[in-house]
C-alpha cells in the first residue's frame, strides 16, 4: 500500500502514533506527541488508513529561518523511502526561507546530504528528563 501524505495534524488522533522515538531513553507519550505535532509550524504527515507511519516537523519564524527537530518513520517502514519523501515535502514547504536547519548524529549526515544540507557546526543543550515532554512540576 502506497503511504497517503498530508500537511495537516486535523484528523490525526494520539491512538495513531504509538511507536515512534524508538531507543530513546524518556519518550514522549502519545498525547504529547500529538501537540507538538501541533504546535509545530509545519509538519508532513505518512499514514496507512488510521496509522500514522512517518512524520516530520518544523519549528520557524516564518520569515527567515526553519528548524527541523524531528524525522521519524516507524522500524517496520523504514527503508521503503518514506523518510526521504517527507523530507523532500518539508524542504519544498520550507524553500521559501534563508536557512533550514537540524541537528543529527554524525552518522546520518551522508542521508541529509542527498537533500543539498551541508554539515555545520552548533551547540546544543539537551536535558534529556525532560524529553518526554510532561510538563514541569513546581517544586515549591
Amino acid at each position: 500500500m502506497t503511504p497517503q501524505y498530508q500537511t495537516h495534524v486535523d484528523d490525526i488522533t494520539a491512538e495513531m502514533l504509538y511507536g515512534f522515538f524508538v531507543g530513546w531513553p524518556n519518550p514522549p507519550a502519545p498525547d504529547v506527541h500529538l501537540q507538538m505535532l501541533r504546535q509545530s509550524a509545519h509538519v508532513v504527515i505518512a499514514r496507512e488508513a488510521t496509522q500514522v507511519i512517518g512524520f516530520v516537523n518544523a519549528i520557524s519564524d516564518g520569515v527567515l529561518s526553519a528548524y527541523i527537530p524531528l524525522l521519524e518513520v516507524l522500524p517496520s517502514y523504514q527503508h521503503q523511502g518514506i523518510g526521504s519523501e517527507l523530507m523532500r515535502r518539508m524542504l519544498n514547504q520550507l524553500r521559501h526561507l534563508y536557512a533550514i536547519d537540524l541537528m543529527c548524529d554524525a552518522e546520518l549526515q551522508k542521508y541529509y546530504e542527498r537533500f543539498g544540507m551541508v554539515a555545520g557546526q552548533g551547540m546544543m543543550f539537551r536535558n534529556y528528563d525532560r524529553q518526554n515532554g510532561s510538563p514541569l512540576v513546581n517544586e515549591g
